[in-house]
């Protein structure tokens, strides 16, 4: 049987590729399970600095898998609750983790799956991608992060019209209200994501987390407070080896090679 999520590791970049093509990567508790665990993974591997997630085959991923869902109907609200929450896992590994995520979106994105990406740090679409918070369609309503994200994304309103109608967007429209970072050709999106993400990885990786740290806690804090962490933050950058490294190869008029350290 193939694994339902496939871990690729080079250069210092992990791809975590969704693997069921053949129902466009749709989440069944197996793979939800299997996703919240290679993010924790990840999350606490040195030798990773940073991360692309995408979908096998023609598509992102189809969200939850109805089949699946069909079968939920008779169990207990609780266990039904409790496949939501390890979902929600996958959105806390993702924010948490102090490495860059990116989501490279090579198809349909809706449900769960769109959830997901806008948890990301940074989307790049393919021009074949579309979105959509469908949840409503089926009289629930997002649960791992949609309207924490999309309002601040794409703004109150227009977060409101689409968890509300549950319509899905193509990639055009999706970048042109802050959905998605990039659009690009279908044949150029892993190398544009592979440009990307090595870029990233060859940084200096402990700054790039505690400014995504501090940025994720400027979301719900004052600016008074965003700055004692910014400050906070600067300090044990100054401690680290890449910024020796920074100072080391600007008197040596070169170009620092940052360990991540």
């Amino acid at each position: 049987m193939e694994e339902k999520v496939i871990l690729r590791k080079e250069e210092g970049v992990a791809w975590v590729i969704m693997n069921r093509p053949e129902v466009l990567n749709a989440w069944d508790p197996e793979m939800i399970h299997n996703l919240a665990e290679t993010m924790s993974d990840i999350r606490q591997d040195d030798e990773v600095r940073a991360v692309v997630i995408t979908g096998a085959g023609k598509a992102f991923s189809a969200g939850g898998d109805v089949k699946v869902q069909k079968q939920f109907l008779d169990q207990p609200l609780a266990a039904r609750l409790a496949r939501g929450t390890e979902g929600q896992w996958i959105t806390r590994h993702i924010v948490g983790m102090e490495k860059p995520v990116i989501a490279a979106i090579n198809g349909v994105a809706v449900g769960s799956a769109c959830d997901m990406a806008l948890a990301c740090d940074i989307r790049i679409a393919s021009e074949n991608a579309s979105f959509g918070e469908v949840f409503i369609r089926r009289g629930i309503v997002p649960d791992i992060g949609a309207m924490f994200f999309l309002p601040r994304l794409a703004g109150m309103a227009k977060a409101k019209e689409l968890i509300f109608t549950g319509d899905i967007i193509n990639a055009t429209e999706a970048e042109r209200i802050g959905l998605v970072n990039k659009v690009v050709p279908a044949d150029k999106l892993e190398s544009e994501t592979m440009e990307l993400s090595r870029r990233l990885a060859r940084g200096p990786t402990k700054a790039i987390g505690l400014a995504k740290k501090v940025i994720n806690k400027s979301l719900s804090t004052d600016l008074d407070t965003s700055l004692d962490y910014a400050l906070h933050a600067l300090a044990i950058c100054y401690n680290t080896e890449d910024h020796a490294e920074s100072a080391k190869a600007f008197s040596e008029k070169r170009e620092p090679q940052f360990k991540g350290r």
